[in-house]
Protein backbone atom coordinates (compact mmCIF):
# COMPACT_ATOMS: atom_id res chain seq x y z
CA UNK A 1 0.00 0.00 0.00
CA UNK A 2 1.22 3.48 -0.84
CA UNK A 3 1.96 5.67 2.18
CA UNK A 4 0.12 8.55 0.52
CA UNK A 5 -3.08 6.59 -0.08
CA UNK A 6 -5.70 5.24 2.29
CA UNK A 7 -6.31 1.51 2.62
CA UNK A 8 -9.99 1.18 1.74
CA UNK A 9 -11.79 -2.16 2.13
CA UNK A 10 -15.02 -2.35 0.11
CA UNK A 11 -17.78 -4.73 1.14
CA UNK A 12 -20.29 -5.69 -1.58
CA UNK A 13 -23.91 -6.44 -0.82
CA UNK A 14 -26.15 -9.41 -1.51
CA UNK A 15 -25.01 -11.32 -4.64
CA UNK A 16 -22.70 -8.44 -5.60
CA UNK A 17 -18.96 -8.44 -6.27
CA UNK A 18 -16.19 -6.01 -7.19
CA UNK A 19 -18.13 -4.93 -10.28
CA UNK A 20 -20.53 -2.99 -8.07
CA UNK A 21 -17.63 -0.88 -6.73
CA UNK A 22 -15.44 -0.73 -9.85
CA UNK A 23 -16.30 2.83 -10.84
CA UNK A 24 -15.41 4.05 -7.35
CA UNK A 25 -12.19 2.01 -7.33
CA UNK A 26 -11.15 3.67 -10.58
CA UNK A 27 -12.23 7.14 -9.50
CA UNK A 28 -10.41 7.03 -6.14
CA UNK A 29 -7.19 5.42 -7.37
CA UNK A 30 -5.24 8.62 -6.68
CA UNK A 31 -6.09 8.65 -2.95
CA UNK A 32 -7.08 5.08 -2.01
CA UNK A 33 -5.71 1.56 -2.32
CA UNK A 34 -8.95 -0.38 -2.64
CA UNK A 35 -9.61 -4.05 -2.05
CA UNK A 36 -13.00 -5.74 -2.39
CA UNK A 37 -14.09 -8.57 -0.12
CA UNK A 38 -15.30 -11.98 -1.27
CA UNK A 39 -17.28 -13.92 1.36
CA UNK A 40 -17.27 -17.26 -0.39
CA UNK A 41 -20.14 -19.44 0.83
CA UNK A 42 -20.14 -18.11 4.40
CA UNK A 43 -23.67 -17.92 5.77
CA UNK A 44 -23.42 -15.50 8.71
CA UNK A 45 -22.54 -11.82 8.87
CA UNK A 46 -20.13 -12.21 11.82
CA UNK A 47 -18.26 -14.96 9.94
CA UNK A 48 -18.06 -12.71 6.88
CA UNK A 49 -16.65 -9.91 9.07
CA UNK A 50 -14.05 -12.27 10.51
CA UNK A 51 -12.98 -13.22 6.99
CA UNK A 52 -12.62 -9.52 6.09
CA UNK A 53 -10.45 -8.89 9.14
CA UNK A 54 -8.17 -11.83 8.32
CA UNK A 55 -7.10 -10.23 5.03
CA UNK A 56 -7.44 -6.50 5.80
CA UNK A 57 -4.44 -4.30 6.64
CA UNK A 58 -3.76 -3.54 10.32
CA UNK A 59 -5.44 -0.12 9.88
CA UNK A 60 -8.03 0.59 7.20
CA UNK A 61 -11.18 2.43 6.23
CA UNK A 62 -14.23 0.35 5.36
CA UNK A 63 -17.25 1.02 3.15
CA UNK A 64 -20.13 -1.43 2.88
CA UNK A 65 -23.17 -1.49 0.62
CA UNK A 66 -26.50 -3.04 1.67
CA UNK A 67 -25.57 -6.41 3.26
CA UNK A 68 -21.99 -5.14 3.15
CA UNK A 69 -22.98 -2.24 5.40
CA UNK A 70 -24.17 -4.72 8.00
CA UNK A 71 -20.87 -6.60 7.65
CA UNK A 72 -19.05 -3.29 8.18
CA UNK A 73 -20.88 -2.91 11.51
CA UNK A 74 -19.72 -6.42 12.48
CA UNK A 75 -16.15 -5.53 11.48
CA UNK A 76 -16.32 -2.51 13.77
CA UNK A 77 -17.89 -4.56 16.57
CA UNK A 78 -15.01 -7.06 16.38
CA UNK A 79 -12.05 -4.69 15.82
CA UNK A 80 -12.91 -1.00 16.37
CA UNK A 81 -9.24 -0.14 16.94
CA UNK A 82 -8.40 -1.15 13.36
CA UNK A 83 -11.08 0.95 11.62
CA UNK A 84 -10.05 4.48 10.67
CA UNK A 85 -13.33 5.42 8.96
CA UNK A 86 -16.63 3.68 8.26
CA UNK A 87 -19.14 4.25 5.45
CA UNK A 88 -22.58 2.64 5.31
CA UNK A 89 -24.44 2.69 1.97
CA UNK A 90 -28.09 1.73 1.37
CA UNK A 91 -28.18 -0.37 4.52
CA UNK A 92 -29.61 -0.57 8.02
CA UNK A 93 -28.80 -1.50 11.61
CA UNK A 94 -31.92 -3.17 12.99
CA UNK A 95 -32.45 -6.95 12.98
CA UNK A 96 -35.17 -8.72 11.04
CA UNK A 97 -38.61 -7.77 12.27
CA UNK A 98 -40.50 -10.16 14.51
CA UNK A 99 -43.96 -11.46 13.72
CA UNK A 100 -45.71 -11.14 10.38
CA UNK A 101 -43.28 -8.62 8.87
CA UNK A 102 -40.29 -10.87 9.48
CA UNK A 103 -42.17 -13.87 8.14
CA UNK A 104 -43.09 -11.93 5.02
CA UNK A 105 -39.44 -11.02 4.44
CA UNK A 106 -38.36 -14.65 4.71
CA UNK A 107 -41.19 -15.80 2.43
CA UNK A 108 -40.26 -13.23 -0.23
CA UNK A 109 -36.57 -14.12 -0.09
CA UNK A 110 -37.34 -17.84 -0.36
CA UNK A 111 -39.65 -17.19 -3.32
CA UNK A 112 -36.74 -15.53 -5.17
CA UNK A 113 -34.43 -18.41 -4.19
CA UNK A 114 -36.88 -20.91 -5.67
CA UNK A 115 -37.08 -18.81 -8.83
CA UNK A 116 -33.27 -18.83 -9.05
CA UNK A 117 -33.27 -22.62 -8.74
CA UNK A 118 -36.11 -23.28 -11.18
CA UNK A 119 -35.75 -20.52 -13.79
CA UNK A 120 -32.13 -19.46 -13.31
CA UNK A 121 -30.28 -16.58 -11.74
CA UNK A 122 -30.99 -14.23 -14.63
CA UNK A 123 -34.75 -14.65 -14.37
CA UNK A 124 -34.55 -14.10 -10.61
CA UNK A 125 -32.43 -10.97 -11.07
CA UNK A 126 -34.87 -9.47 -13.58
CA UNK A 127 -37.63 -9.89 -11.00
CA UNK A 128 -35.53 -8.68 -8.05
CA UNK A 129 -34.32 -5.52 -9.77
CA UNK A 130 -37.82 -4.04 -10.15
CA UNK A 131 -37.78 -2.62 -6.63
CA UNK A 132 -34.06 -2.00 -6.40
CA UNK A 133 -33.31 0.94 -8.69
CA UNK A 134 -34.97 4.31 -9.15
CA UNK A 135 -38.15 3.86 -11.23
CA UNK A 136 -36.86 6.23 -13.92
CA UNK A 137 -33.88 3.92 -14.50
CA UNK A 138 -35.92 0.78 -15.24
CA UNK A 139 -35.68 1.62 -18.95
CA UNK A 140 -31.88 2.02 -18.77
CA UNK A 141 -30.89 -1.22 -20.47
CA UNK A 142 -27.15 -0.73 -19.90
CA UNK A 143 -27.64 -0.29 -16.14
CA UNK A 144 -30.05 -3.23 -15.96
CA UNK A 145 -27.62 -5.50 -17.81
CA UNK A 146 -24.75 -4.42 -15.56
CA UNK A 147 -26.67 -5.50 -12.45
CA UNK A 148 -28.35 -8.58 -13.91
CA UNK A 149 -25.05 -9.76 -15.40
CA UNK A 150 -23.39 -9.51 -11.98
CA UNK A 151 -26.14 -11.60 -10.36
CA UNK A 152 -26.05 -14.07 -13.23
CA UNK A 153 -22.44 -14.91 -12.34
CA UNK A 154 -23.62 -16.22 -8.95
CA UNK A 155 -25.30 -19.50 -8.00
CA UNK A 156 -28.44 -20.49 -6.07
CA UNK A 157 -26.07 -22.02 -3.48
CA UNK A 158 -24.52 -18.60 -2.87
CA UNK A 159 -27.98 -17.01 -2.84
CA UNK A 160 -29.07 -19.40 -0.07
CA UNK A 161 -25.95 -18.81 2.04
CA UNK A 162 -26.28 -15.03 1.90
CA UNK A 163 -30.05 -15.22 2.44
CA UNK A 164 -29.43 -17.15 5.68
CA UNK A 165 -26.94 -14.50 6.77
CA UNK A 166 -29.41 -11.68 6.16
CA UNK A 167 -32.34 -13.40 7.84
CA UNK A 168 -30.20 -13.88 10.98
CA UNK A 169 -28.66 -10.39 10.86
CA UNK A 170 -27.54 -9.12 14.26
CA UNK A 171 -28.85 -5.94 15.83
CA UNK A 172 -26.20 -3.32 15.02
CA UNK A 173 -27.83 -0.41 16.83
CA UNK A 174 -25.47 -0.83 19.83
CA UNK A 175 -22.53 -0.55 17.41
CA UNK A 176 -23.75 2.85 16.21
CA UNK A 177 -23.31 4.26 19.71
CA UNK A 178 -19.73 2.92 19.84
CA UNK A 179 -18.47 4.42 16.57
CA UNK A 180 -15.88 7.11 17.27
CA UNK A 181 -14.29 7.50 13.83
CA UNK A 182 -15.48 9.57 10.85
CA UNK A 183 -18.66 7.95 9.50
CA UNK A 184 -20.58 8.39 6.26
CA UNK A 185 -24.19 7.27 5.77
CA UNK A 186 -25.37 7.36 2.16
CA UNK A 187 -28.61 6.34 0.50
CA UNK A 188 -30.59 7.03 -2.64
CA UNK A 189 -33.61 9.28 -2.35
CA UNK A 190 -35.68 6.64 -4.16
CA UNK A 191 -34.36 3.69 -2.14
CA UNK A 192 -37.45 1.99 -0.75
CA UNK A 193 -35.47 -0.76 0.98
CA UNK A 194 -33.10 1.38 3.04
CA UNK A 195 -34.62 4.81 3.15
CA UNK A 196 -33.08 8.25 3.53
CA UNK A 197 -34.70 8.60 6.96
CA UNK A 198 -33.12 5.31 8.08
CA UNK A 199 -29.68 6.73 7.30
CA UNK A 200 -30.45 10.01 9.03
CA UNK A 201 -31.49 8.09 12.14
CA UNK A 202 -28.30 6.00 12.10
CA UNK A 203 -26.14 9.09 11.67
CA UNK A 204 -27.87 10.80 14.58
CA UNK A 205 -26.36 8.14 16.88
CA UNK A 206 -22.80 8.74 15.63
CA UNK A 207 -21.10 12.01 16.69
CA UNK A 208 -18.58 12.36 13.83
CA UNK A 209 -20.88 11.53 10.93
CA UNK A 210 -22.31 12.92 7.74
CA UNK A 211 -25.34 11.96 5.66
CA UNK A 212 -25.49 12.05 1.87
CA UNK A 213 -28.84 11.47 0.15
CA UNK A 214 -28.33 11.02 -3.59
CA UNK A 215 -31.17 12.23 -5.84
CA UNK A 216 -32.52 10.13 -8.72
CA UNK A 217 -31.09 7.03 -7.07
CA UNK A 218 -32.42 3.79 -5.64
CA UNK A 219 -30.74 0.93 -3.77
CA UNK A 220 -27.83 0.34 -6.18
CA UNK A 221 -26.27 3.74 -5.60
CA UNK A 222 -22.71 3.01 -6.79
CA UNK A 223 -24.00 1.95 -10.21
CA UNK A 224 -26.94 4.32 -10.51
CA UNK A 225 -25.06 7.52 -9.58
CA UNK A 226 -21.35 6.63 -9.64
CA UNK A 227 -19.99 10.19 -9.78
CA UNK A 228 -22.00 11.37 -6.78
CA UNK A 229 -21.02 8.31 -4.77
CA UNK A 230 -17.34 8.66 -5.67
CA UNK A 231 -17.39 12.31 -4.62
CA UNK A 232 -19.00 11.45 -1.29
CA UNK A 233 -16.29 8.83 -0.67
CA UNK A 234 -13.56 11.29 -1.65
CA UNK A 235 -14.87 13.90 0.79
CA UNK A 236 -15.12 11.29 3.56
CA UNK A 237 -11.58 10.00 2.94
CA UNK A 238 -10.19 13.52 3.14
Amino acid sequence: MSRSREALVLLPGFLCDQAVWQQQIDSLSDIADCTCADYGLLDSLPAMAESVLRTAPPQFSVAGHSMGGRIAFEVYRLAPQRVRRIAIFNSGAVPRATGAAGQDEERNRRRLLEMARSAGMRAMALEWIKGMIAPARLSDTALIEQIVGMFERKTPELFEAQMKALLARPDATPVLRQICCPALFLSGREDGWSTASTHQQMAAAVPDSQVVIVPDCGHMSMLEQPAAVSQALRDWLR
